[in-house]
């Protein structure tokens, strides 16, 4: 684990290799990223609230023709 020590001197070195204003133009951009993906987040919530799901696609039930008798069966075949 690193200590208080440790911590102070990394950040006392990436303040000398960026600068102060790259970091701080850094963290904005970060910020304003988030705060967009936010938005987008929201924006696809609400649209998702608003318009109703589709519903479900019913299917009709098959039926089978009705059985003949057995006699017209018998018929037909001898014909």
């Amino acid at each position: 684990m690193p200590s208080i020590q440790h911590l102070v001197i990394l950040a006392i070195v990436v303040l000398v290799l960026f600068g102060r204003g790259r970091i701080s133009e850094f963290m904005g951009d970060f910020g304003k990223g988030i705060k967009s993906f936010k938005e987008g987040m929201a924006d696809e919530n609400n649209r998702n609230a608003s318009s109703p799901a589709p519903a479900p696609a019913q299917i009709a039930p098959q039926t089978a023709a009705p059985a003949e008798p057995a006699a017209r069966q018998a018929d037909a075949a001898k014909n």
